[in-house]
């Protein structure tokens, strides 16, 4: 089988222009985006309530953290599921059974009673998020060219500030006149989108290409072989990464509802929604599309290691700031570096390995990370129930630290045509 790289030269990109991409280029980005988007949605609905839920039930910070912990597990999971699948059956496929299958299982948490129902729909639904990721990620990176591959997969992960957003502000209109349960209910939008992917969406004609001689099993071992220095540096950056990430932005909406003298900020219901909304838009959003624009001018892995190592540094800002300017302030300066690195996560995976194990490696670096680093919120709220929430952020800008120091592992792949 072929190496992943066809040929890899460092010429200057040429402009990006939407309108010179293709009908194809341009709605797998959208469908990707959507997958992504309304995956944050999911995601982003538990945070908001988890404070309410932890009343509800009875839980401590630590039981909290372990039910996102075994979501997280769950998506390790579905990933490696999926991934496989995705290789043998189509991108598009799996990208659409992913999203219908967190769609149904946030839609069944709304009807849970007691802690173990909870934890039982948290699993299923992190199944399908741990398949969609791989899935449009590897969609949009087949059918993209190395120059704009950057760009098109910044803005595919930027849709998950979107989502985030649009997550606080459908929670909070509907926390004002419903319960708790109702924000899970409307957890099940995002099932409608797959009617148009399955149908409007192509297969990349990469993809399609190898569909007629799939490799042996041999084969396929030998280029796990092949790849597995490389998966191993991505799957420790993203590892830690995702540590920080998860640690950090699972306990932050509680961070700032919780009174001060439970180690919280103590903000109101409107400023809590408006900062979570400024907080993506004006942080994460322009971080995950610029780091497009820089890996693909200046390569993948200067990028990614300067962003890391910059999250590292905001995160103890962060978690010192007490006037809520500088809090905002802080936090979108470490939502930027700290989410935005996942664009080079995407980039450098889809470009290190060959299409015929691509979408299966690319979710193990990624959702096999998410796996590893599913104590996260666990270890985090354990941390602020004994020392504050502070200190547990610190712990995060630790790993974000680690996750730099693992990248410097990764070899450069700018230049690099799939095939």
């Amino acid at each position: 089988m072929s190496n992943p790289a066809i040929e890899v030269s460092q010429p200057s990109p040429p402009p990006f222009r939407w309108r010179e991409t293709t009908v194809a280029q341009r709605r797998t980005v959208v469908a990707a985006g959507l997958g992504w988007m309304l995956d944050a949605f999911d995601v982003l609905l538990y945070s908001i309530v988890l404070a309410t839920l932890m009343r509800q039930f009875g839980m401590s910070k630590s039981t909290a953290g372990l039910l996102n912990t075994l979501t997280l597990v769950a998506s390790a999971i579905g990933s490696f599921g999926f991934g496989l699948l995705a290789d043998r059956f189509g991108r598009r496929r799996m990208l659409s059974l992913s999203i219908l299958t967190y769609s149904i299982f946030t839609f069944a948490c709304g009807f849970s009673g007691s802690i173990t129902m909870l934890a039982v729909f948290r699993f299923l639904l992190g199944l399908g998020m741990g398949g969609e990721w791989n899935s449009g990620a590897t969609l949009v990176a087949e059918t993209w060219p190395s120059a704009w591959r950057g760009r098109a997969l910044g803005i595919v992960q930027s849709s998950w500030a979107i989502g985030y957003a649009l997550a606080a502000v459908v929670a909070g209109v509907v926390l004002r006149y419903a319960s708790w349960r109702w924000v899970f209910f409307v957890g099940v939008l995002p099932a409608a989108i797959t009617l148009w992917i399955q149908h409007g969406v192509p297969e990349p004609a990469v993809w399609q290409s190898h569909i007629g001689h799939r490799p042996s099993r041999s084969e396929r071992k030998k280029l796990w072989r092949g790849c597995f220095p490389r998966l191993l540096a991505l799957l420790l950056m993203n590892t830690f990464g995702m540590f920080a990430w998860w640690g950090l932005f699972t306990w932050i909406p509680a961070y700032l509802v919780l009174p001060a003298a439970s180690g919280g900020r103590n903000f109101s219901a409107l400023g809590f929604t408006a900062f979570l909304v400024v907080l993506n838009l004006c942080g994460m959003l322009p971080g995950y599309l610029l780091f497009g624009v820089f890996a693909d001018r200046f390569g993948r892995k200067r990028t990614v290691i300067l962003y890391l190592a910059l999250a590292a540094a905001s995160v103890p800002l962060f978690a010192s700031a007490r006037r809520p300017g500088l809090i905002l302030l802080t936090a979108g300066v470490a939502a930027f570096f700290g989410t935005g690195f996942f664009t080079g996560s995407g980039v450098i995976g889809s470009e290190l390995f060959p299409t015929a194990i691509r979408a299966t490696a690319l979710g193990v670096s990624y959702n096999a990370a998410r796996g590893l680093s599913a104590l996260a919120p666990f270890a985090i709220g354990a941390i602020g129930e004994t020392h504050g929430l502070s200190w547990g952020f610190a712990a995060c800008a630790v790993a974000f630290a680690l996750a730099a120091v693992s990248a410097t592992l990764l070899p450069e792949t700018r230049g690099t045509e799939l095939g």
